[in-house]
């Protein structure tokens, strides 16, 4: 059985990424993977309060049309919001953009959702394979300033590996 290290707010993204690929090593499935990552990504990194997948799903919309929205999938922590239009908060905007957005004090984005009232830094990586992007990993703290740039290579790193490692199909 997998134990993982005590949790750090400074932890070895290299020995992570590792373990990232050790742990989905043989297993390509979606959701099983999604799961697992957020629980290593939970339970090693300190402080904080959700860590988990929004993915790419068609838009509930009355009028037909082929918009995209984000859909909560597997994660760590708190009731979350279901479902975030590619327009609104930090996860939309990392969807939009198709990059990682840092963000030191989510009360000043512009467009915050307020998922969890107790957030107060937040990092999101898109997830993207072949130039298609299949959702986000988003990452809530309760402390300002939370997240670093050294946070950002490591936790790409680790998506990197698993992003390798699943089947999206």
């Amino acid at each position: 059985m997998f134990t993982p290290p005590a949790a750090s707010t400074q932890p070895d993204y290299a020995l992570l990424a590792r373990q990232v690929s050790s742990i989905l090593e043989g297993e390509t499935d979606l959701t099983a993977n999604a799961a697992q990552f957020s629980a290593l990504v939970y339970d090693t990194i300190a402080d904080l309060n959700w860590a988990g997948f929004y993915l790419v799903k068609p838009a509930k919309s009355s009028s037909g049309d082929t918009q995209q929205e984000l859909l909560v999938g597997p994660f760590q922590g708190k009731v979350a919001c279901a479902r975030i239009p590619f327009s609104k908060g930090v996860c939309g905007a990392s969807a939009s953009q198709r990059r990682t957005i840092l963000v030191p004090d989510v009360h000043a984005f512009p467009g915050h959702i307020a998922c969890d009232s107790a957030s107060n830094a937040e990092i999101v990586i898109p997830v993207i394979k072949n130039g298609e992007l299949y959702g986000v990993f988003d990452i809530d703290s309760p402390s300002l300033n939370r997240f670093n740039e050294e946070d950002q290579a490591g936790l790409e790193a680790m998506v990197a590996a698993f992003v390798a490692a699943t089947d999206f199909t």
